[in-house]
């Protein structure tokens, strides 16, 4: 078989993983689509995304339309005669046009067993139901929302102690391995797509600052994937007397628990703050206050007095 010609889309480094696999793999796209450079960082500098930067290291084209449904973009993916588009983490739907025009369609890698999780924040949510399992899922896109039949998929166990980000960067690498794997039987049409389950369905809503507000209430067994989920972004975070210190490791300790108010200070040591919970007690081990560098639970402890503290 010729060289196909992919288009491939993509934003983030979830899917520059799907881009290198791509390029190392000698199926080098004849055009890269990514969304518009942003301000980022504490500057709030203009800064490319993963995508791009190893576009141009590469050479590839990249077009970077605000909007997918401008015609001047749409003649210019039809001008390529792609006979795929791969996308991967991209950030802006994809109209009904452009879904069409590649001969073979569009695939989607996608980081979450489908139809688990459909949408916007896959692994979070997953960490956040504690599920035990996740994975990769090469879906052909189809209008709406993850809605389309699938090619594969590749199941991945999640460690009961890895943040959201580490399980991330494992989904990511799976993901372009998966899809060098089947890209070729896509394009020879030796995979028969298989309709999702629209009963076991479930959606990824997006991740706002609220959603990862502790809750001390909840069970310590929540409140502990809460905080793996939200590592890296946005931080799992509580108040103290006007603060919002955030929280990025934490452990559960089984053989300790309190009658006191959930979010009360049981006690310091060494090891960390160990905090009530509605049910159990959890003991901070990383934490970082506003504007300051992260510190351990204990160094927390010399910072401000906790004895009788009340988080919120």
């Amino acid at each position: 078989m010729n060289a196909a010609k992919i288009v491939f889309a993509g934003t983030p480094n979830f899917a520059l993983a799907s881009l290198r696999a791509l390029v190392v793999g000698g199926s080098i796209p004849v055009a890269v689509l990514t969304q518009p450079d942003r301000p980022a960082g504490r500057g709030n500098k203009i800064k490319a995304s993963p995508v791009k930067t190893y576009s141009m290291e590469k050479n590839i084209p990249v077009l970077q339309p605000k909007k997918l449904k401008d015609r001047e973009v749409i003649a210019a993916i039809a001008a390529m005669k792609p006979d795929i588009m791969v996308v991967a983490a991209y950030g802006l739907i994809i109209p009904d046009v452009l879904l069409d025009i590649p001969k073979h369609g569009c695939v989607n890698v996608h980081a979450s067993l489908l139809p688990r999780w459909r949408g916007a924040a896959p692994i979070q949510r997953a960490m956040l139901a504690g599920d035990v399992t996740t994975g990769i899922s090469l879906m052909q896109m189809v209008a709406g929302l993850d809605v389309g039949p699938i090619y594969a998929q590749a199941a991945l166990e999640i460690d009961p102690t890895e943040s959201a980000g580490e399980l991330h960067d494992r989904l990511a690498q799976l993901g372009g391995e998966f899809l060098k794997e089947n890209l070729s039987d896509i394009l020879l049409e030796k995979l028969d797509p298989i309709k999702q389950d629209e009963k076991q369905a479930s959606y990824a809503k997006k991740i706002f600052r609220d959603d990862a507000r502790i809750d001390w209430s909840s069970p310590v067994q929540k409140i502990q994937r809460q905080i793996r989920a939200f590592n890296p972004t946005p931080g799992a975070w509580f108040d103290l007397t006007g603060e919002a210190i955030k929280c990025w490791e934490a452990e559960i300790v089984s053989d300790l628990d309190s009658e006191q108010v959930p979010g009360s200070v049981v006690q310091v040591v060494k090891e960390g703050v160990d905090i009530k919970c509605g049910e159990g007690v959890l003991r901070l081990l990383e934490v970082q206050r506003p504007g300051r560098r992260r510190v351990s639970g204990a160094e927390l402890g010399s910072q401000i007095n906790l004895v009788g503290a009340q988080f919120s």
